[in-house]
């Protein structure tokens, strides 16, 4: 009985890994793609004029941690100069903004 209990509690939680991946992806493409492109790499118009980051690039993707990761999202970014260079991302949630991160993860090469 406990084999059934822990199997069906593992499956439920790779369930649910799994559709916050693909949330993460639909609000990443949504809200973060336009700048910072599909593939993370920020090689767009748009992104090579805000000065975006290539989050397919392991260095950089090694240098910024989760909790900034999702401060940003939520709470936009400034410049040393107060300078808004990121617009926060209106009406996300903690989970949300969770997932947006997690799918930039998988963009690592």
């Amino acid at each position: 009985m406990k084999k059934i209990i822990l199997l069906t509690a593992l499956v439920a939680l790779s369930t649910a890994l799994r559709l916050s991946a693909a949330d993460g992806k639909e609000l990443y493409t949504q809200q973060c793609a336009k700048c910072h492109g599909a593939d993370g790499k920020g090689a767009g118009a748009m992104g090579k004029r805000l000065g975006c980051k290539d989050y397919s690039d392991a260095k950089v993707q090694d240098a910024l941690k989760d909790d900034a990761a999702i401060k940003a999202v939520k709470e936009g970014v400034k410049d040393k100069d107060g300078k808004e260079v990121m617009k926060a991302t209106e009406g996300v949630s903690d989970a949300d903004a969770k997932a947006m991160v997690a799918y930039l993860r998988t963009l690592k090469k």
